[in-house]
């Protein structure tokens, strides 16, 4: 929904429907992951997208069909139903698409989750998809790290879901989670979609050049909170850097450190160390390397050819860094492409975090058989 929100919320506020289509479990091959939404105004127009184009069209009928008055309704999209090539879903995967009405009524903590959303301030949206009652399906709790507010119908089932969205939402993950008609856990009958809005994981990029101007730009294109560091002020400008939200002044381990002692860092934040100078990487990677465990990154990486980085390696030996520390470090970094402009390296770059993300061994496509997309992260 964080796509559509924008145009969602200004018929919200003009007090109308929208009808809104999520993406609630994929299946195979599925081209839009879990969360991906489309939204359809009252007066037919529509934005984002559930399939990249696959089933659009039918998810549009259902979306302008919930804005006419019609309940909410849970439908698959795949190679299993007759109608599958009929919408156009030929990539062999299988959509559940969750489509429901969304206004002052039938959504009033709206105008709050988008707050939330818009200050990076971490909030759930939980909504029943299924469920034997129909009057509880489209029932949603909105839970945050400390208050929820709404129902799914039930004490008992508004305690269960607020416990599993919060653990979700930590770890930053859309999921279906499903308990019995009134929240009874190792049962069946109720699903829900639980959707997470964290605040964006972060992207520190360390070392004021050329290539961090590059990688700061990748970052942002990914998603990332994107923060450039270095101890030369004359090198870290906002001029230098237009694309990175922050560009800080401080010895990097220092500002590393001080982002450890904020918990300002979890298990989705990528550290790119590019000065590929000893004072600087050493120290740096130290911390970097002995994050405590709710804040270890999801990648350690450091530029440098073949001969820094083996320098690099035996320092860090030096002031007592294990084996299992340095197993950390993807180091040099980035993918094997071939690059050499900044840019070039940037992609290289993003495409080692995107693999390492996702379980990909960044091998070509056309060399391989079998599924293309990885369902779960590494």
């Amino acid at each position: 929904m964080r796509d559509v929100l924008q145009d969602i919320m200004a018929v919200w506020e003009a007090g109308e429907t929208a009808g809104v289509a999520t993406v609630v479990q994929t299946f195979k091959s599925a081209p839009r992951p879990a969360g991906a939404s489309m939204a359809v105004s009252p007066g037919g127009e529509a934005s984002g997208s559930v399939s990249g184009g696959c089933v659009e069209g039918a998810v549009y009928e259902l979306s302008q069909q919930v804005v006419a008055g019609d309940s909410p309704m849970l439908q698959r999209y795949g190679v299993t139903d007759d109608d599958a090539f009929a919408v156009g879903l030929t990539c062999g995967g299988i959509l559940d698409v969750f489509v429901e009405p969304v206004s002052r009524e039938h959504f009033p903590e709206l105008a709050g989750v988008a707050a939330d959303i818009s200050e990076g301030r971490p909030v759930a949206v939980v909504t029943v998809i299924e469920h034997p009652d129909a009057v509880r399906v489209g029932k949603r709790i909105v839970v945050r790290p400390a208050a929820a507010e709404g129902s799914l119908g039930s004490r008992r089932a508004d305690d269960a879901a607020v416990d599993d969205a919060r653990g979700l939402l930590a770890a930053g993950r859309n999921a279906v989670v499903t308990y019995g008609p009134d929240g009874q856990r190792m049962d069946e009958g109720m699903r829900v979609f639980v959707a997470s809005y964290a605040p964006k994981p972060r992207m520190l990029v360390f070392g004021a050049i050329d290539f961090a101007a590059a990688v700061a730009r990748q970052g942002v294109f990914l998603g990332y909170e994107v923060t450039v560091c270095d101890a030369r002020s004359i090198f870290a400008t906002p001029a230098r850097f237009p694309d990175a939200h922050e560009v800080v002044v401080d010895w990097p381990h220092r500002y590393l450190t001080s982002q450890v002692e904020a918990e300002a860092l979890d298990g989705r934040t990528v550290i790119c160390v590019l000065t590929h100078d000893p004072k600087f990487d050493v120290p740096l990677l130290q911390v970097a390397l002995r994050m405590p465990a709710g804040q270890r990154p999801a990648f350690v990486g450091a530029m440098g050819s073949r001969r820094p980085h083996d320098d690099r390696i035996a320092r860090l030996r030096e002031v007592g860094l294990t084996d299992e520390e340095l197993s950390g470090l993807s180091s040099p970094i980035g993918l094997d492409l071939g690059a050499r402009t900044p840019e070039e390296t940037a992609v290289s770059i993003a495409a080692e975090i995107i693999a390492l993300q996702w379980g990909g061994k960044g091998d070509r496509l056309a060399e391989r058989d079998g599924r293309i997309h990885h369902d779960e992260m590494a």
